[in-house]
């Protein structure tokens, strides 16, 4: 008996730091209204590039916090202002470990 093997293409790309994602670009990504991409930039969540929403450009790293930030309020319940804090402590938390891996990197330096 022979396995029946079906290959899948999978397709995709990076986001990086200077990817330029307009606001239509995000919320198809996110599958978010406007309106609540706009609300994620007036609470501190994302600060994009641009004065109005129609010359917002996003970076992946937006993209990404604006993905945590709307599962907490999805999964969780948690407000945007609630949100905004939990990814400004996740940022602290992700700052203190790059810290900490200089500070034991440096102690096993001869």
């Amino acid at each position: 008996m022979t396995p029946n093997f079906t290959l899948t293409q999978i397709t995709g790309f990076i986001l990086e730091e200077q990817t330029g994602l307009t606001l239509d670009d995000i919320c198809r990504a996110c599958a978010a209204q406007a309106e609540l991409i706009v609300e994620l930039v007036n609470e501190g969540v994302l600060s994009p590039r641009g004065k109005q929403p129609d010359e917002w450009h996003f970076t992946g790293a937006h993209l990404q916090r604006a993905r945590v930030a709307l599962r907490l309020q999805n999964d969780l319940g948690v407000n945007l202002a609630g949100a905004a804090l939990a990814l400004e402590l996740l940022d602290e938390m992700e700052t203190l470990r790059a810290r900490l891996q200089l500070v034991e990197a440096a102690a096993r330096l001869p």
